[in-house]
């Protein structure tokens, strides 16, 4: 079995890239990857990542005529982060890098909450219902939005619209926080350093999302009481115009019918033509038809305008939904 354990690995193509992008200074392997498509990034990035504890024969199999350079950079035995960090932001910026890096980390460097993925929603509100809720954000952040939508609704109902108010402020986590959720599920310590970024109105949208229809309805109207623009750039990330379309007929006729002309000519000229049908087919032959003849006569519009458009018509189909005039989306448990 040892001889097994030993022997040379072998490489996949992607695998061999990877060595090299290592072997070779930032700025050439920054332009190497500025060639490259984001999905090649994603799969060239977390290969350089796992090569990390390459072998000097493994090298000499991969780079074969490359050998002797390869036994000069046995730096690439130690810790790829900081080099693989500083050519991701070199060739695609901060940002960009930053998307890319939390994609392919592995679970360590993402402060010991690979324990979560474990356990059921449950159990992970249980464990977090007595923290403080800046640690109850951290968590419910980390998790995947269905899962954290579910803990977040088994939460006492006093706390919800707080955390939720959290995860959307929430950016970098200083490493204090991580040793205490470290200490909470007991994991192994850390390398006590960086912190993350996790949150935002996104996500904490997303989170809603995952929770039943009665949880955001109970918390929203709380919520708007914290933080009013924080609230409502959350309910906008909720919900897109491209939603709409998951309504019935009847519904959508319903909205339809309490939206003016103006504002429903100006937004339909920015779907595509399957959608604009969707909506025209809830209408008369003939008020369609005048809708049709507005559109065509309004001519090119500036995309802010088509956008501002859009946004009424979602206002408009959020209020008829709160006072029970129609029902947004395809419905769920809370509606008996």
């Amino acid at each position: 079995m040892s001889d097994v354990a030993t022997a040379p690995r072998n490489f996949t193509g992607v695998e061999r890239a990877a060595v090299l992008m290592m072997l070779v200074d930032e700025e050439e392997a920054a332009a190497m990857l500025q060639k490259l498509d984001p999905e090649e990034v994603r799969e060239l990035g977390a290969a350089m990542l796992n090569v990390a504890d390459v072998s000097e024969e493994e090298m000499a199999n991969v780079l074969d005529d490359f050998t002797g350079k390869a036994r000069d950079r046995t730096g690439i035995s130690f810790d790829p982060r900081p080099k693989v960090e500083a050519v991701m932001t070199r060739a695609l910026g901060d940002e960009k890098a930053g998307s890319i890096l939390a994609r392919i980390t592995p679970p360590d460097a993402a402060c010991g909450l690979e324990i979560l993925s474990w356990l059921d929603a449950p159990e992970i509100a249980a464990m977090i219902e007595k923290e403080h809720p800046q640690i109850a954000a951290v968590v419910i952040a980390n998790l995947d939005p269905a899962v954290g939508g579910k803990v977040l609704e088994q939460l006492p109902e006093g706390s919800q619209p707080d955390i939720l108010h959290r995860i959307a402020k929430l950016g970098p986590v200083n490493p204090d926080a991580i040793d205490t959720l470290k200490t909470l599920l007991a994991n192994r310590r850390g390398s006590g350093g960086a912190g993350l970024t996790l949150g935002g109105t996104r996500e904490a949208a997303k989170i809603l999302q995952g929770a039943r229809k009665a949880t955001e309805q109970r918390v929203m109207p709380k919520l708007f009481k914290i933080d009013k623009d924080l609230a409502k750039a959350i309910e906008e990330a909720m919900f897109v115009f491209d939603n709409l379309l998951d309504m019935d007929d009847k519904n959508l006729g319903t909205l339809i019918r309490n939206v003016d002309g103006d504002v429903l000519s100006r937004a339909l000229k920015g779907v595509d033509e399957a959608a604009r049908e969707r909506f025209l087919g809830c209408m008369s032959a003939r008020a369609a038809d005048g809708i049709r003849d507005e559109m065509e006569a309004r001519g090119p519009m500036k995309l802010a305008e088509v956008l501002d458009a859009q946004k009424v018509m979602i206002a408009i189909a959020r209020n008829l939904a709160k006072d029970g005039t129609i029902m947004m989306g395809g419905g769920d448990d809370d509606y008996v």
